[in-house]
């Protein structure tokens, strides 16, 4: 399209000699840029966009919008606005023909669960016929036979807002009818979910996290960016956990005529009450079945292959939202049953005489809700293996080692993505949390060699959680992206260990 009608969007116009240049994608990156592109310039946390325009204008680019004026050559097309991160979500949907308009958008926002909760709804509503892809951590997923969308190695968990759209219009392409996403505090912060329409908001817990830097200053910030997502974006149904003690706080500015569906495993009148959930093990598999039962009477068993408490709550929601978009119980029973998420709660198989389980955990209290879990199924020996990110994050450390010292038998020490920071600073920092608690531990700075550790060292019965990484296929070193992958090396691990 043309730029100078992209840019009505916003209410700028520009002179008549700019109406030739013609636009088809929108770039806050400069590297991405080409002689189609919109770059719009975006002071960051640490870089400002504006200094990468000629950059830009280097690769082909003749469309640039900014917050003042740039020194870029006569005829390159500048539009100047107050406010360009807004703007990038306003301009990227005109340009991409505002193809969430033509998706039925489901949203997810909490501390925790939102992956799990995001993958099962897609999982379900698939298996019911309805085309939904699914958008966060573990990057863009869609159904076989819709193809696959790729975006660049440091997309956030949820999309900025011109990667959002350009999703969204690959969706559409490809026949997806339901876009199911996590929904950060920072995407709400940062205005990338600008514009849209959700019909299904979910919210599935609150606790603090994300706080300092260049993230929230406050858990109250925090809270208050979660919760714009159940008030600012026309839902037409909120799904919540009406056990978290933030439940009130969060739908309580819900627009007046809005859709509220509770579910709850402590109150017996919920929308959808889960209850008599029991831990499972079969095969090497940990999972949970429990009972979910409707306001109408109407009671279901249900089936996941993922342990605790939060499992069962995460996919209670997934039950509840999936039932809002037309999909019947038996459909949503199979296909929980066999759902599984990458990296969250991921059993691995790898020993015959030991569990290995991969889980994004890395603050202390998932580390708490997950271990306490594990601990429910008796292993003869609970392992955990831990680090945390170099650089930042500091202030998780000491209670990161509160937690795995008050509920491991052994603790493996080591580093998530050290960068510049020396990982045994890292573990040092993790050890204040130890307390004088003697809880045996073995420190191993490489978190490859750590990982093999565990394997040549796993005793009959023995359950390790491999902890902080989950899903992600690169570690931080010294400011390089490294491949890594906890799966792989487990299962290179293994095989070592076959031939010792």
């Amino acid at each position: 399209m043309k730029y100078v009608d992209a840019l009505l969007a916003l209410g700028i116009s520009l002179p008549e000699k700019y109406e030739h240049i013609e636009v088809s994608n929108v770039r806050f990156d400069s590297r991405r840029t080409d002689e189609n592109s919109v770059f719009v310039c975006i002071a960051g946390d640490d870089t400002d966009g504006h200094d990468y325009a000629m950059s830009a204008y280097g690769r082909g680019c003749r469309a640039f919008l900014s917050e003042h004026g740039l020194s870029v050559p006569e005829d390159a097309a500048v539009a100047v606005c107050g406010d360009t991160r807004s703007a990038l979500a306003d301009i990227s949907r005109a340009v991409y023909g505002y193809p969430d308009r033509e998706l039925t958008l489901v949203g997810i926002t909490g501390t925790k669960g939102k992956t799990t909760t995001s993958v099962y709804i897609a999982d379900i509503l698939n298996d019911a016929g309805i085309p939904s892809g699914c958008i966060g951590s573990l990057g863009v997923l869609l159904p076989p036979g819709a193809g696959s969308i790729k975006m660049p190695r440091t997309t956030p968990t949820t999309p900025e807002a011109s990667d959002l759209c350009e999703i969204f219009a690959a969706m559409r392409r490809s026949g997806i009818k339901v876009a199911v996403m996590e929904v950060s505090s920072q995407a709400l912060y940062k205005e990338r979910v600008r514009g849209l329409t959700f019909d299904t908001a979910v919210f599935t817990n609150l606790s603090p996290d994300h706080i300092g830097g260049a993230e929230h200053p406050t858990f109250e910030h925090y809270r208050d960016c979660k919760a714009r997502l159940f008030s600012d974006f026309g839902a037409r149904r909120i799904v919540y956990n009406a056990d978290d003690e933030y439940a009130d706080y969060m739908i309580g500015r819900a627009p007046a005529g809005t859709e509220l569906v509770s579910v709850s495993a402590l109150d017996e009148s919920a929308d959808f009450y889960a209850h008599n959930r029991e831990n499972y093990a079969k095969g090497g598999m940990l999972g949970t079945v429990f009972d979910i039962r409707e306001k109408n009477g109407a009671s279901h068993k249900i089936t996941v292959r993922a342990p605790g408490d939060f499992s069962v709550m995460n996919a209670a929601a997934a039950y509840a939202v999936c039932k809002g978009l037309g999909a019947d119980d038996d459909k949503i029973g199979d296909a929980l049953a066999k759902s599984a998420v990458e990296g969250r709660f991921e059993v691995v198989d790898v020993l015959p005489y030991a569990t290995f389980v991969i889980d994004y955990a890395h603050n202390e209290l998932s580390l708490r809700s997950v271990l306490s879990v594990l601990r429910g199924y008796n292993p003869t020996r609970l392992t955990v293996l831990v680090g945390s990110v170099g650089g930042r994050t500091f202030s998780r450390r000491a209670p990161i080692g509160r937690a795995v010292s008050e509920l491991a038998d052994f603790c493996i020490l080591t580093a998530d993505e050290p960068d510049f920071e020396d990982p045994m600073k890292i573990i040092v920092d993790i050890l204040v949390g130890f307390e004088g608690r003697n809880t045996p531990y073995v420190a191993i700075p490489d978190r490859a060699k750590a990982v093999r550790f565990a394997v040549k060292n796993a005793i009959p019965g023995e359950i390790v959680l491999l902890a902080g990484k989950g899903h992600e296929k690169t570690q931080l070193i010294n400011g390089v992206h490294v491949p890594f992958s906890e799966r792989e090396i487990l299962l290179e691990a293994a095989k070592e260990a076959e031939t010792v």
